[in-house]
């Protein structure tokens, strides 16, 4: 299947680059797969509608620390993370698989915890948990959760429908689980050093919320399907706005022109990045883990939806040959470099 021969490290490629070189090698043999590899979820033809499938992982030490991760608030966190991806794709979540793999060290009450934070998610979601597996791990703890959805035929939405002179948008604001991430391990290496030490994490409750205990912004796929608007491309932002950014554009073969002074930051955000000693800026463009939504329109919907107050239009798509720029409050063009979140 691979004819590759030498050793390559897999952090010469970085996530994504693993991505497209494993998807490369990848057939499908049914007619019914419409998308495989390559956007925020596959996408199988039902008749009716589209299916979609996704799925996500994560892993103690690399994605959470329950030095500071309440078992709960990670429970709900790994149930949005995946239905944040079919929200991405204009469509609505309904099922879930889970497949957990624990060392020793944690109790029957504390797999209960878990499992306990899954469940409000679905509560909340209106999901059910179907399925799945368990399995020992010697390492700590992982995650693995599959998700199932639906969305009607002409309201799917890709990565790679994006059209020159679109307009960029986003939902909500961006950069505060970066900085709430941040004051958690700044208290932990301080509860370490000082062992009777008491965290400070006051008048830090949103952005460390936004960390801990993140939401899906299904609201907005609601919000849109009212509004009339079917997105041109749309993708959620979970790796940082400008790799998300680069991976809408890659697949769009577009480019993207952004302004800062139009880029959502909560006010708590911005004090905390000042203070943090943090450019705002660069916590809103690489920070990560928002799982926000970023989606193009044409410009004929600009009118309908600047009246809705929880999108924010931040620039909009140009030639491919015209690259990726941020347009300071300055009025100066700088080239937009994808910082974000990489596993490897």
């Amino acid at each position: 299947m691979f004819e590759n021969k030498s050793r390559t490290e897999l952090n010469e490629f970085g996530e994504f680059g693993l991505i497209n070189f494993i998807s490369k090698n990848i057939k499908t043999y049914h007619a019914s797969t419409i998308k495989g590899i390559g956007d925020d979820a596959a996408v199988i033809d039902n008749g009716d509608n589209y299916i979609l499938l996704s799925t996500d992982m994560l892993i103690e030490s690399v994605h959470f620390d329950l030095g500071y991760t309440p078992l709960k608030h990670l429970g709900y966190k790994s149930v949005i993370t995946n239905l944040s991806d079919i929200a991405a794709m204009n469509g609505t979540p309904t099922h879930i698989v889970v497949s957990i793999a624990m060392s020793n060290r944690f109790s029957i009450e504390a797999i209960e915890e878990l499992y306990d934070g899954m469940m409000v998610a679905c509560d909340v979601y209106k999901i059910d948990l179907v399925g799945g597996d368990t399995t020992s791990n010697p390492k700590g703890l992982a995650i693995s959760i599959a998700v199932y959805g639906t969305v009607a035929k002409d309201k799917i939405t890709y990565r790679n429908t994006v059209k020159e002179g679109d307009l960029l948008v986003v939902t909500g604001d961006l950069g505060a689980p970066y900085l709430g991430l941040n004051i958690l391990e700044r208290e932990k290496r301080i509860f370490i050093e000082q062992p009777n030490f008491q965290p400070e994490l006051e008048g830090n409750d949103y952005i460390i919320q936004r960390q801990l205990k993140p939401e899906a912004r299904l609201d907005m796929i609601k919000l849109l399907d009212d509004l009339k608007i079917v997105p041109s491309a749309m993708i959620d932002i979970s790796d940082g706005l400008a790799s998300d950014l680069f991976q809408l554009a890659s697949a769009s073969q577009v480019g993207f022109t952004v302004y800062e002074d139009k880029l959502p930051i909560d006010p708590q955000t911005y004090q905390r990045a000042i203070d943090l000693g943090i450019d705002p800026t660069i916590a809103v463009l690489n920070g990560g883990e928002d799982y926000e939504l970023m989606f193009t329109i044409p410009q004929s919907d600009y009118e309908t939806l600047k009246k809705e107050f929880d999108f924010s239009v931040i620039g909009h798509a140009v030639a491919k040959q015209e690259g990726m720029h941020l347009i300071s409050k300055s009025n100066i063009k700088h080239k937009i470099m994808a910082q974000g979140w990489e596993n490897y």
